[in-house]
């Protein structure tokens, strides 16, 4: 089975009045069952499963080293780019599992974009920056109203409108982070992961992107991992926490909590999960 470009999507249009989508029910985008991640004999990962509903934001926090971008990667395929990276479980994307055989990985990261901690713009023209995956995918018509498109979307294009052909390189710090969000969103993916998308950006640069945050979602799913706690209470709707076992010798990340955000951060059920955001530790 392949993921087909035929496939219904499962984002329901907002509504333009209220921005709120028709119907209470929650859309689930992505279903983790029992996810393990080894990256050679050592046990990344062990038993991660939650569900992502489309039109959200959901964040995924805890200390480092918990397997917080391991879990981020699996959801895209990228893990299959790490030497030695095995995957189990289950990772289903719209009722397929992205690791099922016959999946094509390219396909399926057309559809989940990936926005990386530290912004990565090709060295080159803003314009080809965004038209780069359009081009890639065969579309030669009509990219002139693409890139615009994109880059509106990504709050940009007043900002660059008229220096498009001048280097991606020559933005600012934040300016850039937005071009890889634009770069993204020019393939039209349904899922964009953002992986600490604010880490490298000054506190001015990080609101833009937050801001933007909340606006993508009204026609993207969007999954972040974030080390800022604050961050995550300001931008998601629902977070996971998760956390590391050592005694077994090893370092292995395992999901403690998940949730709407307001209930994580105000009543966790579990004291690692008080104790982390209080930050008694982590």
């Amino acid at each position: 089975m392949q993921i087909s470009t035929a496939l219904p999507s499962l984002v329901t249009p907002a509504d333009e009045t209220t921005g709120e989508r028709p119907g209470a029910d929650r859309e689930i985008v992505f279903s983790v069952s029992d996810l393990h991640v080894h990256y050679g004999l050592a046990h990344a990962v062990a038993g991660v499963t939650f569900d992502i509903a489309a039109n959200e934001v959901t964040a995924i926090i805890g200390p480092s080293g918990c397997g917080k971008s391991t879990v981020l990667r699996c959801f895209n395929r990228m893990n299959d780019l790490v030497p030695g990276a095995r995957i189990t479980g289950r990772v289903l994307y719209k009722g397929h599992d992205v690791y099922g055989d016959g999946i094509n990985a390219t396909e399926v990261r057309r559809r989940i974009g990936m926005v990386f901690q530290k912004p990565n713009p090709f060295p080159k023209s803003i314009y080809d920056n965004v038209a780069f995956g359009p081009r890639l995918n065969g579309k030669k018509k009509g990219l002139d109203d693409l890139v615009e498109r994109a880059l509106t979307g990504a709050a940009l294009w007043d900002e660059v409108k008229d220096k498009l052909h001048r280097s991606g390189l020559d933005l600012s710090g934040g300016q850039q982070q937005r071009l890889c969000i634009a770069r993204a969103i020019a393939v039209e993916p349904d899922v964009i992961l953002m992986d600490e998308p604010c880490s490298a950006l000054d506190p001015i640069a990080t609101a833009r992107i937050e801001d933007l945050m909340d606006e993508l979602k009204r026609d993207y799913t969007i999954v972040v991992v974030t080390h800022n706690m604050q961050q995550a209470a300001r931008v998601s709707d629902m977070t996971a926490f998760m956390s590391v076992d050592v005694s077994g010798g090893g370092r292995t990340g395992h999901l403690v909590e998940f949730g709407r955000t307001e209930q994580i951060f105000t009543h966790p059920s579990d004291p690692r999960t008080e104790g982390y955001i209080t930050g008694r530790f982590g």
